[in-house]
């Protein structure tokens, strides 16, 4: 942040002193005209690229058109946008759109809660989460994150949150008033860290057999972050409730929330007042379209081959300093040795001109447009070579 601004915003990010002013795919310009390589994509939001022109002349004709009339009204791009998803997801579900995804989850938690209502006695309220998770900013969403440090300052909380340290343990915490499992598939901010396959399919047979909800958060791993539509496709799995956010507006705010129980929601148990409005699923029905025409033509499956290769060969030549490769698809991370080499990768990299980003304690992330062509794949590496370097 400039000085000029420091009275005006409150210092809630430790903003970076990079001011960008314009962009293309995944090059963008700072104010003093130096281009970069963005590895990061708004944090896997621009899924299709800066300024894609696709998205772009989607955008201007809905705004010259109607922006916002609010959900009193039917609003054809929204029902356009959940037919796609739903279509996409290859799930029978419905959808309710708001603004990000800690709306999202806060809308798959009502869900749940009111689940567990509706179905029975005793009461069922209880939802577990992992250790590590990170699930938003909203209190319930916050309180749903299973990282202590995020609690600090801001209780009392809702009740009825328990933190399992792994998926093991899940089942064990399982009780008379558990309604609900609320899992990311890959860790995010915790680290980009996989579950293992298996194990959460055996979580799903058993929260079935039990007649609990599970739940998925993709607000970063959806819509084709891993390489398929859902994260929850690419582990076989088919979840009550799943979340979207982040790449689904390609840089326009948008959530999802879409459930199986579909008609758990009565009037007025749930609304927004932006939520799935003209612009947002114009923006989004065009994203998904690009995304889908790309992952048909096999263009998307080359570009995550060509990108996995790319990071596994940089970090075959760091072996004393990246211990492990992991994630999916364009959702990808390096385990860096500690977390002052992490920092200083991260600065010189910027520095270089490439845009990486820190997960976790440890981790090198890397959330690339899907959008990205091989040759800037390549300068990235090439300039991420010289930023180890300078280290």
């Amino acid at each position: 942040m400039t000085q000029e601004f420091e009275s005006y915003l409150l210092p809630t990010y430790a903003r970076q002193s990079v001011s960008f002013v314009e962009g293309k795919n995944a090059i963008l310009v700072d104010s003093h005209g130096k281009e970069y390589i963005d590895f990061a994509s708004g944090i896997a939001v621009c899924s299709v690229g800066h300024s894609n022109e696709r998205l772009n002349k989607a955008i201007c004709d809905q705004i010259s058109k109607v922006t916002h009339v609010s959900n009193l009204f039917a609003i054809e791009p929204q029902e356009q946008c959940a037919q796609k998803i739903v279509a996409l997801s290859n799930y029978s579900m419905k959808c309710f759109f708001g603004n990000s995804g800690a709306e999202a989850n806060e809308g798959a938690i009502k869900i749940a809660r009111k689940f567990g209502e509706v179905n029975g006695s005793p009461k069922r309220y209880k939802i577990i989460t992992l250790e590590h998770s990170f699930h938003g900013r909203t209190i319930t969403a916050l309180k749903a994150t299973g990282q202590e440090s995020m609690h600090n300052y801001f209780g009392p909380f809702p009740d009825g949150f328990v933190y399992a340290k792994n998926i093991d343990e899940i089942e064990s915490l399982l009780d008379e008033h558990t309604v609900a499992v609320m899992i990311e598939l890959v860790q995010g901010e915790g680290g980009v860290q996989p579950l293992d396959r298996a194990k959460v399919q055996s979580l799903s047979a058993l929260l079935k057999s039990r007649n609990i909800l599970l739940m998925v958060d993709e607000v970063q791993t959806g819509i084709y972050r891993t390489g398929e539509f859902l994260a929850s496709n690419l582990y076989g799995i088919e979840p009550d409730v799943i979340t979207l956010a982040k790449g689904l507006g390609g840089g326009v705010p948008i959530g999802v929330v879409m459930t199986n129980r579909v008609n758990i929601f009565a009037p007025g148990d749930h609304g927004s007042t932006f939520g799935g409005n003209y612009l947002s699923c114009a923006a989004a029905n065009e994203v998904l379209d690009i995304l889908e025409e790309i992952k048909v033509t096999g263009e998307l499956d080359e570009t995550l081959i060509y990108f996995e290769a790319s990071l596994e060969n940089f970090a075959q030549h760091h072996r004393a300093i990246f211990q492990e490769h992991v994630g999916f698809g364009l959702m990808r991370g390096l385990r860096v040795v500690d977390a002052d080499t992490l920092a200083s990768i991260i600065n010189h990299a910027r520095d270089e001109g490439v845009i990486v980003l820190k997960a976790g304690r440890n981790t090198l992330r890397f959330l690339p447009a899907l959008t990205i062509t091989k040759a800037d794949i390549d300068e990235g590496f090439a300039r991420l070579e010289k930023a180890m370097g300078n280290l």
